[in-house]
């Protein structure tokens, strides 16, 4: 089952990970997005989730999202996670909008 929430920051985050880890979700079943790249390391980082890699998007995605555009790679790294095509597009324009996206994904 995949559970997508929307958040204004990370303190909000931190809120939604602890409800999601009382509903049985690990850390490691728990992913965060932000536009920015620096933003979502940290993020990640502080609140000891995990981060969308070659494991769950393979190997040929993983390179591709190299030299694509920031958007392509939130979208396909979402996808990733477990959200729909039309899902990921529609979370990737509230991270436009500088809110944080969370996924849980069992």
């Amino acid at each position: 089952m995949t559970i997508k929430k929307t958040v204004e920051n990370a303190v909000q985050a931190k809120e939604e990970i602890e409800k999601l880890v009382t509903q049985g979700y690990t850390h490691d079943e728990i992913y965060i997005f932000a536009h920015d790249k620096k933003r979502a390391s940290h993020i990640t980082d502080a609140l000891d989730t995990e981060s969308v890699g070659m494991k769950e998007q393979g190997f040929l995605d993983s390179m591709k999202n190299m030299f694509s555009s920031r958007g392509d790679e939130l979208r396909s790294k979402m996808e990733a996670a477990g959200l729909s095509t039309a899902e990921a597009a529609d979370a990737e324009a509230e991270l436009d909008q500088g809110k944080l996206i969370l996924i849980a994904k069992k």
